[in-house]
């Protein structure tokens, strides 16, 4: 039932999207990431650092699937639980985030889950890219890759950055 009212909110949000304009220099990334279905992370954000990201300037939250209270997370996450029936964040580093203007945000999921999605849609990043399973309307660059390649999908994002500037 929350999904119902959360996707009402969601797409309420996709229809008053505003397309930003492609910085020339990515300085900032915002990585959103689905740990429920990729146990990567660390090594998803040590290949941006080989292209050049500098590791104090991507900003990491991750959604679980079976978010647990009293669990210890290794970087900021959430659940469901931290988005209210009317799509509505309720936890402060997650605002932080989706507030934050990232140069670049990576939606790095590549099943549509509400919860991730309405983060997608709500983040204030300059540009965003996720995967091309995903509800288009979300990225303004999607890439045709499967999750578990995130070398692949990272060597594919620089190659178009590089092409976009």
């Amino acid at each position: 039932m929350k999904e119902f009212f959360v996707k009402k909110t969601l797409n309420n949000n996709l229809s008053n999207q505003n397309n930003k304009v492609f910085p020339k220099n990515v300085q900032t990334i915002g990585l959103l990431i689905d740990e429920s279905n990729f146990e990567q992370s660390d090594s998803l954000i040590n290949e941006l650092t080989l292209y050049g990201i500098a590791l104090e300037d991507i900003k990491v939250v991750a959604y679980i699937g079976k978010f647990k209270e009293k669990e210890t997370y290794l970087r900021p996450t959430f659940g469901k639980k931290h988005i209210n029936w009317k799509g509505e964040i309720t936890e402060d580093f997650l605002n932080e985030f989706v507030n934050s203007e990232f140069d670049l945000l990576l939606s790095y999921y590549d099943i549509e889950n509400i919860f991730l999605m309405m983060i997608t849609s709500k983040s204030k990043a300059k540009f965003k890219v996720g995967f091309s399973n995903v509800d288009a309307s979300l990225n303004r660059l999607m890439i045709n890759t499967e999750l578990q390649n995130y070398k692949l999908f990272i060597s594919e994002l620089f190659k178009y950055l590089k092409n976009i500037k």
